[in-house]
C-alpha cells in the first residue's frame, strides 16, 4: 500500500476561491490523480463529511462550510495513475477536438459527442475537461459548469474563471437556466405539451450501481415534453419530443419518460432493451438524447445567450428512415 495523502484526517474550512463548487468537483481538486471512482466511494460511504453531516457528490459549497477528508490509501497500482503517461498525453492530444459553439474570456461552450464522458475516472481513462486542459494549455482555468451523460450529446458549458463558475451554479441554483434536449420515445405521444411532476429517488442496484426511480421519498423533479412530430404507422410507433428541464435531477428525462410508458430510443439503464437491440441493426446504435440548447444571462457581460448545438448527423439520418418508413406503409 502506498499513501497517497497525509495520514490524517484534514478539515479543510471553505473560501472565497472555493464557493458553489461541487463536493466531488473539490476532493478532485484536493486528491489530485485519486480515479473519481474511489471519491465517489468514500463519499458514499460517509467518510467525507460537510459540517458534520454526510453529503452527496453534487452538493454545493458555501462560504464556511467545513469539509472533512479522510486519511487516503490506495494500492500502489492505482497510486501510480495520479500522473499521465506519455502515452495517455499522447492520445489526449490526439483527440479530437470537440465542436466549439460559442468562446470568450469567460466561458466554452462545445457540442459534445455521444460516447466522450465529461471527465476520467469509472473505467473511463479521459474525458472532455482532461482533454481540453491537454490541448489548451494556455488556459490556467478551466472547468465543467454542468455534466452530461456520457451518452448524451449537445451542448455542455465550461468556465474559465473560478468566479464565472460561481456565478453560474448560483444560477444553475436559482433555476435561471433554459434547458431543452431532443428526444426520440416509443409510441404515440398525443398532448401538444405535457408537464410531469414526479419526485426522483437516486439509490444503488445490487452491483453498486447508481440508479434513479420515481419514488414519494425522493426530490422534486419538473419536466415539461412538447411534442415535435409522431410516426405513427412505423413498426413500433415512434415520437419525437422536446423536453424542458425546470429541475436538473440524474437522469431525470430517461426516468420521466419510462414512468410515463414511453421508453427513451437507446436507453440502456430504463428503456426497452429489445427494441434497442432493433434500434441498433436499422442505424441507432445510441440513445437518442441531445442537449438542443442553453439560455441564460452571461455572468459577466448581463447579456441575454442562447447557445444551440445542430442535431447530430447519425440521429438526422435515422429521422429520416422513420419519414420514409411512414411513407412507404401510408401507399
Amino acid at each position: 500500500m502506498k499513501d497517497l495523502s497525509k495520514d490524517f484526517v484534514r478539515h479543510i474550512t471553505i473560501d472565497d476561491a472555493s464557493v458553489g463548487q461541487r463536493v466531488d468537483n473539490f476532493l478532485r481538486k484536493q486528491l489530485k490523480g485519486v480515479p473519481i471512482s474511489h471519491l465517489y466511494r468514500i463519499m458514499r460511504s460517509g467518510e467525507v463529511r460537510v459540517n458534520g453531516g454526510r453529503t452527496k457528490p453534487d452538493d454545493h459549497l458555501a462560504l464556511g462550510d467545513i469539509v472533512r477528508i479522510p486519511p487516503l490509501r490506495l494500492p500502489a497500482r492505482l497510486a501510480e495513475k495520479r500522473v499521465p503517461s506519455p502515452l495517455m498525453r499522447s492520445a489526449l492530444l490526439r483527440a479530437d477536438v470537440p465542436d466549439i459553439l460559442f468562446e470568450d474570456d469567460f466561458l466554452i461552450a462545445i457540442n459534445k459527442p455521444s460516447g466522450l464522458a465529461v471527465h476520467g475516472g469509472s473505467g473511463v481513462s479521459f474525458g472532455v475537461i482532461e482533454q481540453l486542459r491537454a490541448q489548451r494549455p494556455e488556459l490556467r482555468f478551466i472547468e465543467l459548469v454542468h455534466r452530461l451523460d456520457r451518452d448524451t450529446s449537445g451542448v455542455l458549458l465550461l468556465a474559465k474563471k473560478r468566479s464565472v463558475l460561481t456565478a453560474l451554479h448560483g444560477i444553475w441554483r436559482d433555476g435561471k437556466v433554459a434547458k431543452h434536449y431532443d428526444v426520440l420515445v416509443k409510441g404515440v405521444w398525443r398532448d401538444e405539451k405535457r408537464k410531469v411532476v414526479a419526485p426522483l429517488l437516486r439509490y444503488l442496484d445490487h452491483r453498486g450501481e447508481r440508479r434513479v426511480r420515481v419514488s414519494d421519498e425522493g426530490q422534486a423533479a419538473h419536466t415539461v415534453f412538447y411534442r415535435q412530430k409522431v410516426w405513427k404507422s412505423t413498426v413500433p410507433p415512434q415520437s419525437l419530443l422536446r423536453a424542458e428541464l425546470l429541475t436538473g435531477r440524474t437522469h431525470q428525462i430517461r426516468v420521466h419518460l419510462t414512468h410515463l410508458g414511453f421508453p427513451l430510443a437507446g436507453d440502456d439503464k430504463y428503456g426497452d432493451f429489445a427494441w434497442n437491440r432493433a434500434l441498433a441493426a436499422q442505424g441507432l446504435p445510441r440513445m437518442f438524447l441531445h442537449a438542443r440548447d442553453l439560455s441564460f444571462i452571461h455572468p459577466q457581460s448581463g447579456e441575454a445567450l442562447m447557445i444551440e448545438a445542430p442535431l447530430p448527423k447519425l440521429l438526422v439520418s435515422y429521422l429520416a428512415h422513420l419519414d420514409a418508413q411512414e411513407t412507404t406503409a401510408l401507399r
